[in-house]
C-alpha cells in the first residue's frame, strides 16, 4: 500500500495489528471476570472423596499424589461440544474425571462420545446430584485439584488446550 493511500484512509498494517492485538487483550480480560464471578462458591478446597462408577462400567478412584481435571459438561450444550477435544487431549496425559450433567441415559452418552469420538472418563450425574456437590450451574465447568488434592483453578465456559496444559503443567 502506498503511503499517499494510508495516510487519505488512516490505517496501516501496523495500526490494524495494534487493534486486533487490544480487541484480544479486552477479549481476554472480560472473559477471565465473568469465569471469576461465575465459578462456584465451593464449601471445601479440597478434593472430596470420590469413588464412582464410570459409563463404561470402570470404577474411578480419585488419584492420590497426582493432579486431576474435573470437567463438568453436558451432552446439550453448544460451548461443551466445542470444549470436548480439548479435555480428550488434557486425558491422554493427566487423570481426568468428566461428569456429564442432566445428558439422559447412559446409552445416550455413549452415542455422542462414540460421535465425537471421546473416550475420556465420564460419570453420568443423570440427576445433577455431583452437580449440586460442587455447586456447579453453568457449563462447561472445570476444576483443577494439585497432587495434594488442593484446588488450584476453576474455569467456567471454554478454555484452549493450551490453557489447560498450562494449568495442568504448573502443579
Amino acid at each position: 500500500m502506498s503511503k499517499s493511500v494510508e495516510k487519505k484512509s488512516g490505517w496501516s498494517i501496523r495500526r490494524v495489528f495494534r487493534e486486533i492485538i487490544v480487541g484480544l487483550l479486552i477479549l481476554f480480560v472480560v472473559s477471565e471476570t465473568v469465569s471469576y464471578l461465575r465459578r462456584p462458591d465451593l464449601d471445601s478446597q479440597r478434593l472430596p472423596g470420590i469413588e464412582v462408577k464410570l459409563l463404561n462400567g470402570s470404577r474411578f478412584k480419585a488419584p492420590k499424589g497426582k493432579p486431576l481435571l474435573i470437567y463438568f459438561w453436558g451432552s446439550w450444550c453448544p460451548i461443551c461440544k466445542l470444549e470436548s477435544p480439548n479435555i480428550q487431549r488434557i486425558s491422554k496425559k493427566y487423570d481426568v474425571l468428566t461428569i456429564a450433567v442432566n445428558s439422559g441415559e447412559s446409552d445416550k452418552i455413549q452415542s455422542y462420545m462414540n460421535k465425537y469420538q471421546l473416550d475420556f472418563n465420564v460419570l453420568n450425574d443423570q440427576e445433577g446430584i455431583w452437580a449440586k456437590r460442587f455447586k456447579v450451574d453453568v457449563f462447561p465447568t472445570i476444576f483443577i485439584y494439585d497432587a495434594k488434592g488442593e484446588l488450584r483453578f476453576t474455569e467456567v465456559g471454554y478454555t484452549t488446550t493450551a490453557g489447560l496444559l498450562a494449568r495442568m503443567g504448573m502443579l
